[in-house]
């Protein structure tokens, strides 16, 4: 009986919640590595490539800006960047912790009586 209270409950929480607008992306851009001679021009190209994405392909206001990842591939260099506002920080933050909470083998049963 409590399993069937505790599933109403929740399905009662379930239709009643809003669910909050969380923009959260992962995006790839690259650039050209035949003209870069040295690292403050790296970091301008890489600069004006996220600024470039900023611009022309997000159209909220991000509060975060991440490169994940960078790859060289032949004269390119791959950039991964997320990109998220202030309420996909926070999503991200309940998945990571959910990544790093330690996982029950048993899951949520209750024990046998």
């Amino acid at each position: 009986m409590k399993n069937f209270i505790a599933a109403i409950v929740g399905l009662a929480l379930m239709v009643l919640a809003t669910p909050a607008r969380a923009y959260v992306v992962e995006i790839t851009t690259s650039i050209g590595l035949g003209s870069v001679a040295d690292k403050d021009q790296l970091r301008d190209a890489v600069e004006l490539a996220i600024v470039d994405v900023l611009t022309n392909a997000i159209a909220f206001s991000p509060t975060v800006v991440t490169i994940q990842n960078a790859r060289v591939v032949a004269d390119r260099m791959y950039i991964l960047l997320l990109i998220a506002d202030a309420d996909g920080e926070k999503t991200i933050e309940v998945i990571s912790a959910e990544k790093s909470a330690p996982s029950d083998p048993e899951g949520a049963r209750e024990p046998s009586e």
